[in-house]
C-alpha cells in the first residue's frame, strides 16, 4: 500500500520536525516501510495540494502518516472533499485514505478521543504519540470517519450559490465559534491553549440570537436526548414519529456539534458519549451540546447584569467538562443555582441527532459565525446553515484512522 509522510513543522509547539526525525521515520524504517514521499509543509494549503496530486497519480487505497493537529487533517479532508471554487460540494475520494495520526498540534481532539491519555504526562510521551502509527504497522482495519457537511445557504433572493464546509471533529456556532474566530488574532502572541482561554473571556457574556432545528437520527426516526442518570439515550420529549423535528428557540450561549470525538482537548470531554457505539442500523449521527440562558429559572430578562451572572454559571458548567464530562448531568435549583444533581431543568441539552439547521438573527453579527474544525465561515444576512453527518458509502472509500 502506498504510504506518504506529511508533517507540519509549525503546528503546536513546533517540535514536529524533530519528533519525526527521532521517532517516526526510524520506526517506519525498522518496520521495513519506505515512504513514497515525505513532505514537511511550507504554507497553508500545502498538505492538501500534495495529497490531492498524489491521489491523482495512484490507484487504490493509501496511507498518510500525518504529524499535525486537527487543522492539517481538516485541510487534507477538505481538499479531497470540496473542489474549486472552494466550498462547492464534491464526492468523496475515489479510494480509501487511511491516516496514521501523530499528534503534534495544540488540542489534538481527534487523537485524544481515539487514544484518551491517562494523564497530561502520558500525553507528552513518545510512546503515547506513536500509538496510531504502531496500529498502522500492526495492520488492523482502519476505523472509518464520519464527516459533518455544513451548507451555508444565502438568503432566498440571492444569486450566489450555497457554500459547503466539511469537518471531522466539530461544527459549531455561538460561543465556541466566537472563541475560534477571536483566537486566531492571538495565535502569534499567546501560545498554546491559553489563547483559547483568552478568547473565551472576551466572549463569555454574549447571548446569540438565532433559532435552530434538530433533525432525527435516520434509523431511530427521532432526535435522542441523553439521560445522565441512566447513562442512556431516549427519545427527545418533543420528537415523535409523527413530528420528529425539534425546534429550539434562542438566545443561545453554546451550540457545538461533534462527530468522531468525545472531547475537544485531551481533558475537555464535551460530548462524553461521542465515542460510544451507535445502535445498529441508525445511520450516521452527531452529538450536539446546547446551553440556553433562558432555561435558567433566575433569568427574567436579557440585561447586562443577567449576562454577567450567567457567564459565571456557564464557565462553571463548561469547566465541569474537564471532570470526565460531568457537565451533562448538572441541573438548576429553583433559585437558579447550578447543582451537580437534583430535580430541576438540565443546564446542558445534550442530544444525538441526524443534523441541525441554524438561522441567525440578522442584527446579531456574532451569531453568523460557524466553525468547521477551526475554519470560521460567515452566514450571509438572511441566510442559514445546515449541518448533516455523512459516513463512507463502503469500506473501499472515504477516510479512516488507524486505532
Amino acid at each position: 500500500m502506498p504510504t506518504l509522510v506529511v508533517y507540519n513543522p509549525v503546528c503546536g509547539d513546533g517540535t514536529a520536525s524533530a519528533f519525526f526525525s527521532e521517532h517516526v521515520l526510524p520506526l517506519l524504517a525498522s518496520a521495513g516501510i519506505t515512504p513514497d514521499k515525505v513532505l514537511q509543509t511550507e504554507r497553508a494549503g500545502h498538505a492538501g495540494e500534495f495529497v490531492t496530486s498524489h491521489l491523482e497519480a495512484v490507484e487504490g487505497p493509501f496511507t498518510i502518516v500525518l504529524g499535525s493537529g486537527d487543522g492539517t487533517l481538516h485541510e487534507v479532508i477538505e481538499a479531497l472533499t470540496l473542489t474549486p471554487p472552494r466550498g462547492t460540494r464534491a464526492s468523496a475520494p475515489p479510494a480509501k485514505l487511511a491516516f496514521a495520526l501523530v499528534p503534534c498540534g495544540t488540542a489534538n481532539a481527534l487523537y485524544a478521543s481515539l487514544f484518551p491519555p491517562a494523564s497530561d504526562a502520558d500525553a507528552a510521551t513518545p510512546a503515547y504519540r506513536l500509538r496510531s502509527l504502531r496500529a498502522f504497522l500492526a495492520r488492523p482495519a482502519a476505523t472509518p470517519l464520519t464527516l459533518a457537511l455544513t451548507t451555508l445557504a444565502p438568503p432566498p433572493h440571492a444569486r450566489t450559490p450555497p457554500r459547503t464546509a466539511v469537518s471531522a471533529v466539530v461544527a459549531s456556532t455561538a460561543l465556541h465559534a466566537s472563541i475560534l474566530h477571536d483566537s486566531e488574532a492571538l495565535r502569534a502572541s499567546v501560545p498554546g491553549l491559553e489563547r483559547f482561554k483568552r478568547a473565551a473571556a472576551q466572549n463569555i457574556t454574549r447571548w446569540y440570537r438565532a433559532s435552530a432545528t434538530l433533525f432525527p437520527v435516520p434509523g431511530a426516526g427521532v432526535v435522542q436526548v441523553f439521560d445522565a442518570r441512566t447513562q442512556a439515550w431516549a427519545p427527545h420529549p418533543q420528537s415523535t414519529g409523527a413530528d420528529p423535528f425539534v425546534d429550539v428557540s434562542g438566545p443561545f450561549a453554546y451550540f457545538v456539534s461533534t462527530v468522531n470525538v468525545d472531547r475537544l482537548e485531551p481533558r475537555f470531554r464535551i460530548a462524553p458519549q461521542g465515542r460510544s457505539q451507535h445502535a445498529e442500523g441508525q445511520g450516521p449521527a452527531m452529538e450536539v451540546v446546547i446551553v440556553r440562558p433562558e432555561r435558567d429559572p433566575s433569568v427574567e430578562m436579557d440585561s447586562e447584569e443577567a449576562r454577567a451572572a450567567f457567564a459565571e454559571k456557564i464557565m462553571a458548567v463548561l469547566g465541569s467538562a474537564y471532570q470526565d464530562g460531568a457537565h451533562v448531568g448538572m441541573r438548576y435549583a429553583e433559585d437558579g443555582r447550578v447543582l451537580a444533581d437534583g430535580d430541576g431543568p438540565l443546564v446542558v441539552e445534550y442530544v444525538r441527532c441526524g443534523g441541525w439547521e441554524w438561522e441567525p438573527d440578522d442584527i446579531d453579527e456574532h451569531a453568523h459565525y460557524v466553525c468547521a474544525d477551526g475554519d470560521i465561515h460567515v452566514i450571509d444576512k438572511g441566510g442559514k446553515a445546515t449541518c448533516v453527518p455523512a459516513a463512507p458509502v463502503d469500506d473501499k472509500s472515504g477516510f479512516a484512522v488507524f486505532v
